[in-house]
């Protein structure tokens, strides 16, 4: 006798409006900062109640897709907003103190996706790339050094001089230059030895242990936009992350 077949996978209805939602921000109906419409108006838009919309609505407030304002309706959250400028910020002073880095550029040139690279990013390999290094500073320390893998076909016209123009963190500059919000990462870290020419530009003897911290950013859709690795000190800061 044959096996009787698996029940077909069921969602629940605000699960299917949530997904709803999210495709209208990957199309581009709501950008960044912009109100998404009432909830009364998207029930009857989705045929759904209120209150299958509200809780929809609940789920990617609680993944800061959308914020909620008291009085003034839902937005689409935004990096240009203070609270979620540096959400992806890990490395905390161990004293508990709130300091924002000062960003300095390093340099930014064209390459191929490695193997690596190209199936984190979802391209393939060999495909051109900008390569951007940066510096966070923290009270004029060299803290940070970043490298940032971004597919040159998303990023188009990509220059030093957009980079150095641009007053805000690389997640604001994605989304206000390139309209690309990154909504969740994924991190892997381990400790490496500075090789020499990161030693350098981190103003510390070569062989220091350091804190890799390897990144693949997200935005709407799950679609991977951003491959990134930091070296980081850890001498007076931490890795920090909340778990719930």
């Amino acid at each position: 006798m044959s096996k009787p077949l698996p029940p077909p996978a069921y969602r629940p209805l605000y699960e299917q409006i949530k997904i709803l939602i999210t495709q209208s921000l990957v199309a581009g109906e709501w950008k960044p900062g912009e109100a998404i419409p009432s909830e009364i108006e998207l029930a009857a838009r989705f045929r759904v109640s209120q209150g299958t919309v509200r809780k929809a609505i609940d789920e990617l407030a609680s993944e800061h897709i959308l914020v909620r304002r008291q009085g003034k309706g839902t937005f689409v959250a935004s990096h240009a907003e203070p609270s979620y400028q540096y959400r992806f910020l890990r490395v905390m002073p161990d004293s508990g103190e709130k300091l924002h880095p000062q960003s300095t550029f390093v340099d930014l040139r064209r390459g191929r996706a490695s193997a690596e690279v190209a199936k984190a990013l979802a391209i393939k390999a060999g495909s051109p790339v900008h390569v951007i290094r940066r510096l966070l500073h923290f009270r004029g320390r060299p803290l940070i050094l970043d490298e940032m893998v971004l597919g040159a076909a998303r990023f188009p016209a990509l220059t030093m001089a957009r980079l150095e123009e641009y007053r805000g963190s690389m997640y604001s500059f994605y989304e206000a230059v390139y309209g690309l919000r990154m909504i969740r990462a994924e991190e892997r870290l381990r400790a490496v030895p500075a090789e020499a020419g990161v030693a350098g530009l981190l103003r510390v003897d070569a062989g220091t242990p350091l804190l890799c911290v390897d990144r693949i950013a997200y935005t709407y859709g799950d679609a991977p936009v951003e491959w990134r690795r930091g070296l980081c000190l850890t001498d007076g800061f931490s890795y920090y992350t909340e778990l719930a």
